[in-house]
């Protein structure tokens, strides 16, 4: 039996936590937050969760609540990752996050960019886990993570890639404001920072909601603009192009839906930064001032029904992959779209949102593979790098949860980004 350590109890590590206590050789679960309150919520909806409050500014304070745990689950914002990885590494336990950390290049800020954080976990963290032979699996939530698996089930399909394209457009819209169904302030510090795309073979940086492309997809039902956007996807690629995305020489994440409609007047109107201004007489930074007025996303049950009650003004979506190639010596498209609960069946399910039943399940799914056993590799590793066998063994996972996906094969088609 294993004791498994969720750290941060929103929207996304509630629904882990959740999930763990179905798992049969799970425990316990501790369920971490600096908010007691929130981690006392989610254990209430358990039978082996245990609340504890934890300061994750403080490694020797993460690692004293993980005691005896085998596995952390990180879900808290990215300045909070560096602490929790030294944490599972000081206590020996794998670790798990939902994203990527940022400040992970200790003593040299002027090399600490996010891309060659990147580059410094494969290598210094992964020597690190691997020395403690424990095992890290960074970008495991819906996109990057349900999204990396799905890119190589769609890569399989061709014998060289050239170009993948990542797209999420999320089109849930309730009558009760709420632009977020995930971390707000991880959420917008997305939509300010310039984006990463893997062009002609080389990292490139693009400006947030710039070189938009239009999609007709029938989840939709209507013809959808996708942006530029700042996501994991493009960087793992790059990295690992050769190893596992045959050749690609080019990778995109493209962005649209709600959440950018809701933010790009912000950032056009230079509310996302975070610089103090002066404001008559005060000082005050964009980025907080408008992330104060910004609800939380739901995550208790009741208030999601009332969200649901109070009505559903749209609920839609899209989630695809696109991967372009040869096969056979033809070009192709391999067409992957992703099917997954909105807000309405995704309560009808397992009183969650729609957000936290792809993210916060697909998320779970690598937490799976890990707490049966089912991750050999040591060291660290991004969501792209599991083996054939973890990806399909993960796609039927995802299948009996109604996370399912359909492939359309097109000739003769080349990406228009």
């Amino acid at each position: 039996m294993k004791k498994v350590m969720v750290c941060g109890c929103g929207a996304q590590g509630s629904t882990i936590c959740r999930r763990l206590d179905e798992e049969p050789n799970i425990e316990e679960v501790v369920c971490a937050d600096y908010n007691l309150a929130a981690a006392e919520a989610v254990c209430k909806l358990m039978k082996k969760g245990t609340p504890k409050q934890v300061n994750a500014a403080h490694v020797d304070e993460i690692a004293k609540a993980a005691e005896g745990c085998e596995l952390i689950v990180n879900v808290m914002p990215l300045e909070f990752g560096v602490n929790v990885m030294q944490a599972a590494l000081q206590i020996k336990a794998c670790y798990q996050d939902l994203s990527a950390c940022e400040n992970v290049v200790e003593g040299f800020p002027e090399y600490d960019t996010w891309l060659e954080g990147i580059r410094y976990m494969y290598t210094e963290y992964g020597r690190r886990f691997a020395e403690n032979g424990t095992t890290a699996i960074i970008g495991t939530g819906s996109a990057p993570g349900v999204m990396c698996v799905m890119a190589r089930k769609a890569v399989n399909e061709l014998d060289e890639c050239d170009t993948i394209a990542c797209m999420v457009y999320e089109g849930t819209r309730t009558k009760r404001f709420i632009p977020f169904f995930w971390s707000p302030e991880v959420a917008l510090c997305d939509m300010e920072e310039d984006a990463y795309a893997f062009e002609n073979c080389q990292q490139i940086r693009t400006k947030p909601f710039s070189r938009p492309i239009k999609r007709n997809w029938p989840e939709c039902g209507r013809e959808v603009t996708l942006v530029e956007h700042a996501h994991d996807e493009p960087v793992y690629i790059g990295f690992n192009r050769e190893k596992y995305f045959k050749g690609c020489k080019n990778a995109y994440f493209k962005y649209g839906g709600t959440g950018i409609e809701f933010s790009e007047g912000l950032y056009k109107a230079g509310l996302l930064h975070h610089t103090p201004e002066e404001f008559e007489g005060h000082e005050i930074v964009p980025f907080d001032w408008v992330l104060k007025h910004i609800p939380m996303p739901p995550k208790d049950p009741e208030v999601i029904k009332a969200i649901i009650d109070e009505g559903i003004v749209e609920d839609n979506g899209a989630f695809v992959c696109e991967a372009y190639g040869k096969k056979d010596g033809k070009d192709i498209m391999v067409d992957l779209h992703v099917s997954s609960p909105g807000l309405e069946e995704a309560y009808e399910r397992a009183k969650m949102t729609g957000e936290m039943y792809l993210t916060g399940q697909g998320a779970f799914l690598y937490t799976k593979l890990l707490v049966n056993d089912m991750v050999p590799q040591k060291g660290l590793i991004s969501s792209d790098m599991l083996d054939d066998q973890q990806v399909e063994q993960y796609i039927a996972w995802a299948n009996d949860l109604g996370i399912t996906y359909t492939i359309d094969i097109k000739e003769g088609c080349k990406f228009d980004g």
